[in-house]
């Protein structure tokens, strides 16, 4: 690939300007997408430890996840790109369509996995739980690699950094009402306790809800987006409309990718470690410091697990604010917007494990948002800047593997990690934090480049 440094990059896209209503519609189903993710991320520890897992045993469940996204996106990137069917939506529509359909499915179950009798504790339970996060995590990957496509489609490098942070906005508005509904249906008055090893009903019904909402948010696109058709496409992009029917080998696809896709995936491995620690174990690790517990099935105990999705709803506000501070910051200034961010969000990190105080913890979760914002808005732009529309939907579903490696290998070393570290919770965010830092280290060796 031809590329330039971003100082000399002057030739645009021969993409056209699309309306703002277009790009908002355009990434509107991520909404939905972004609320199963969150309820998923936000209440998974809490959900598995509620019905009997080991908190030594947790990064099992973790890793699901991220290797079902690993292996899922760059298919799902592969086929779509071959892909032209009208009557289905277009290119990548389809796709979306069939991911929220099987989602919605599965985000009634997982909920559930202590209510069908499988005992407190039991591999069946466990292993039930597990399944059902497996597959939520695939649905919600093919669901969700659709609207990262179809900007890169679709929109045009000028537009490009808005589109993202419209994305960003949405994904970080579906987080923040994900996260709270737990606490709001808890001050509703539904029972925030259940008998042991059953799941309360305010965190089932923040799930059925949440399918609901991603039904909705998904229909809105499906039916508002008409994606180019392939003569179109090629005309805008400037290649053959053979071009993405041929080819596409992930290996040689690698093989020829810009530097900046491997300097921003460096930096991607040592943000999702320190964040899949995160998620992990939070709702153990406020339950320790601010409730005294760990007894999983205690009041305090799922207290802790609502103020934590009230924490993660936090953080996603500060990283909408935060976004439209980085939207203003010039291009020859992105590295240092992605650094500052990421310093800031080692920093809140490590004052998780200082920190006894209930509301304290929100400064906390502020600075993480700010981490969250860049995380969710350089790293697409600088490799979509960087391509051209050949193979696009393959590279950025490879490009997934900078999100799910990382989750894959903290998981795995936190078995080693986690007794090592006193088999204490809170002290696993003294590594996330000091992880995060080195990932702010390394955006000095990123380079932006921009496709001739």
């Amino acid at each position: 690939m031809e590329e330039r440094s971003a100082e000399a990059a002057t030739k645009k896209s021969g993409l056209p300007k699309l309306p703002a209503t277009t790009i908002w519609m355009i990434n509107f189903g991520f909404l939905g997408v972004q609320m199963a993710f969150t309820l998923q991320s936000s209440q998974m520890s809490r959900i598995f430890q509620t019905i009997g897992a080991d908190p030594n045993n947790l990064g099992w469940f973790f890793i699901l996840p991220p290797l079902a996204g690993l292996i899922v996106q760059p298919i799902i990137g592969y086929y779509s790109d071959r892909t032209w069917a009208p009557k289905l939506g277009g290119r990548r529509l389809p796709y979306l369509a069939l991911g929220t359909l099987i989602a919605i499915i599965v985000m009634c179950l997982l909920p559930n996995s202590g209510s069908f009798g499988f005992g407190y504790a039991s591999i069946t339970a466990l292993l039930f739980g597990a399944v059902t996060v497996a597959l939520l995590d695939v649905s919600s990957n093919i669901a969700m690699q659709p609207f990262k496509m179809m900007v890169g489609d679709m929109v045009n490098d000028d537009q490009k950094s808005y589109a993202y942070g419209i994305q960003s906005f949405l994904s970080n508005g579906g987080a923040v009402i994900a996260a709270i509904f737990p606490f709001i249906f808890t001050a509703l008055g539904v029972a925030n306790t259940a008998k042991k090893g059953v799941v309360p009903q305010s965190v089932v019904i923040s799930f059925y809800v949440g399918a609901a909402i991603l039904l909705l948010t998904s229909l809105l696109t499906i039916f508002k987006v008409h994606e180019y058709d392939p003569k179109t496409y090629a005309k805008y992009h400037g290649i053959s409309e053979e071009a993405n029917t041929t080819g596409g080998n992930w290996f040689s696809l690698l093989k020829k990718a810009p530097k900046v896709f491997w300097t921003v995936t460096l930096v991607q491995f040592f943000c999702w470690v320190a964040f899949q620690y995160l998620w992990t174990y939070s709702a153990g690790a406020i339950a320790h410091n601010v409730w005294n517990t760990t007894n999983a099935a205690s009041t305090g105990y799922q207290a802790a697990g609502n103020w934590y999705g009230v924490l993660a709803a936090v953080q996603s506000i500060a990283a909408v604010v935060w976004s439209y501070v980085l939207a203003k910051v010039p291009n020859n200034h992105h590295k240092l917007g992605y650094a500052l961010s990421l310093g800031l969000g080692a920093i809140g990190m490590l004052s998780v494990f200082f920190v006894h105080t209930q509301y304290m913890l929100v400064v906390s979760f502020i600075l993480v948002g700010m981490a969250w914002a860049a995380m969710n808005t350089y790293p697409l732009t600088m490799i979509t800047n960087a391509l051209s529309g050949e193979h696009m939907g393959t590279y950025l579903g490879l490009f997934n593997g900078s999100i799910c490696l990382p989750q894959i290998v903290a998981s795995l070393a936190s078995f080693g990690l986690y007794p090592l570290l006193g088999h204490g919770q809170a002290n696993m965010f003294l590594l996330a934090g000091i992880v995060m830092a080195i990932g702010a280290l390394c955006v000095g060796l990123i380079k932006e480049t921009y496709k001739a």
